[in-house]
């Protein structure tokens, strides 16, 4: 899959929406993040309030996990922005939103909002790694 996205940014995919927004993702990750979402298909990212750890993995659901001290997947997130949008902005929506407003996400966890009310996050629902 990692060959895959490569060929896909190398060959000019960034014209594409898909390409974009994995191009502008790159732009806010660090150094470190880059290199591991290019050599691991995830980055980390620390928790703006908690300083815990999260991995964003390359996908648009169910593609966030809180890390457990022992370095492993301890609790899978799964919260995305409202809208069709390319999976590029979907992961830049989850990165800033652990960074900077990680308390208000976290205390939405297991609603899923009704028809009508706040957009912002579409789903949010946490689920344990086994």
């Amino acid at each position: 899959m990692r060959a895959a996205k490569a060929l896909f940014i190398r060959h000019g995919a960034e014209r594409t929406p898909e390409g974009r927004a994995l191009l502008l993702l790159r732009r806010w990750l660090s150094p470190a993040q880059r290199g591991q979402f290019a050599t691991k298909g995830y980055f980390e990212v620390v928790g703006g309030d908690t300083g815990k750890r999260y991995r964003i993995y390359a996908g648009a659901a169910a593609n966030v996990c809180e890390m457990g001290e022992n370095g492993r997947p301890n609790m899978g997130l799964c919260f995305l922005p409202a809208g069709d949008l390319p999976i590029g902005d979907v992961m830049l929506a989850q990165k800033i939103a652990l960074s900077a407003c990680e308390p208000a996400l976290r205390s939405r966890q297991g609603a899923v909002p009704s028809p009508g009310s706040s957009p912002e996050i579409v789903l949010s629902f946490r689920f344990r790694w086994t």
